[in-house]
């Protein structure tokens, strides 16, 4: 059995004649490893939302997105996935870094289905990790405490349309997002997106940056 459970939960589950229930889904429903089928069903997911906490205790979620089988599940305790170029600020590797307590859910919105992860996580430059994932910076490897499936009576079913022209592809050029051709931001940007905004077109105001988000480009 895990320890799933402290006495703030037992508080509502007593208040709410749940006890016996919630114990009968921890005992038969939580695992410590990554089984066959948790397996398959994350190795076919295409993104994620990762939970971590920072150095003041403050929990943040982030979409982590990529093609199918972005996230490697090494071992029945162990899953990697990448950490591709973002905005800068590295909120989740840096919380990582100080604090390596980290929740992943992994959705299915067409057949409405949802998978936790929890576990304990730590960034790496493994070059033989690196080299699956092109133009990935770092990868994070987690090692699992955790596994369990929610119901999904509340999943909204989406259809999915198509994958994101972003998500780096070896052999394939990576468009420059919009906001690197933000015209106010172009002096502090890293010096590896110097000259982006040129030859995606020349900078933009943040006035046309917000219609390009309104219509759906990034």
């Amino acid at each position: 059995m895990t320890e799933l459970f402290g006495d703030q939960h037992r508080a509502w589950q007593d208040a709410f004649g749940t006890r016996q229930l919630a114990d009968h889904i921890e005992q038969a429903g939580v695992m410590c490893t990554i089984g066959k089928y948790e397996r398959r069903f994350i190795s076919s997911r295409d993104m994620f939302f990762l939970s971590t906490i920072d150095d003041r205790g403050q929990p943040t979620v982030s979409y982590k997105g990529g093609d199918p089988g972005f996230v490697r599940v090494i071992d029945e305790k162990t899953l990697v996935f990448p950490v591709y170029d973002g905005n800068g600020m590295y909120l989740s590797v840096g919380n990582i870094s100080g604090n390596g307590k980290v929740g992943l859910l992994f959705m299915d919105f067409e057949k409405p289905h949802r998978l936790r992860v929890h576990g304990t996580a730590e960034a790496v430059s493994d070059g033989s990790l690196l080299e699956h994932y092109a133009e990935a910076q770092l990868i994070v490897r987690v090692h699992v405490s955790e596994v369990f499936a929610n119901c999904p009576r509340y999943v909204h079913n989406y259809t999915r349309a198509e994958s994101s022209q972003y998500v780096p592809r070896h052999g394939e050029a990576t468009p420059v997002p919009a906001w690197k051709r933000l015209d106010d931001i172009q002096d502090v940007l890293p010096e590896r997106d110097h000259g982006a905004a040129d030859r995606a077109g020349g900078t933009i105001t943040i006035h046309e940056y917000l219609d390009k988000l309104g219509n759906g480009e990034g």
